[in-house]
């Protein structure tokens, strides 16, 4: 994968998870900018994605700890490096853990 790639990847993901929390019918705040995103919850927590172009991994920092994602491009998905779990299966239940909401992130296409 070229970097030009990577990128169009990562912001195709971000901005479909910019868009299910825009839909939402939440007191979430997304900021959305040079390649960050940064979702602050109503108690005041924060996930944030950054892209690691270096290594072509997209991260995500909870308050429980930090995450690594991979693109598959078999399963045209990004998964933990660590399990190959799906990030928007682990994105939903860390969303979930942090913000005491529920919602589906669909991120397929990504």
């Amino acid at each position: 994968m070229t970097e030009s790639e990577f990128n169009d990847l990562v912001d195709e993901t971000l901005e479909q998870i910019e868009e299910v929390l825009d839909d939402a019918e939440t007191d979430i705040d997304v900021q959305f900018g040079g390649g960050i995103l940064t979702i602050i919850c109503e108690n005041r927590t924060q996930l944030i994605f950054t892209r690691q172009a270096p290594v072509k991994q997209l991260w995500l920092a909870t308050k429980s700890g930090g995450f690594h994602f991979d693109y598959d491009e078999n399963l045209n998905s990004w998964v933990l490096d660590s399990d190959g779990q799906k990030l928007e299966d682990f994105f939903g239940k860390a969303f979930a853990e942090q913000a005491g909401e529920t919602l589906i992130f669909d991120l397929s296409g990504a």
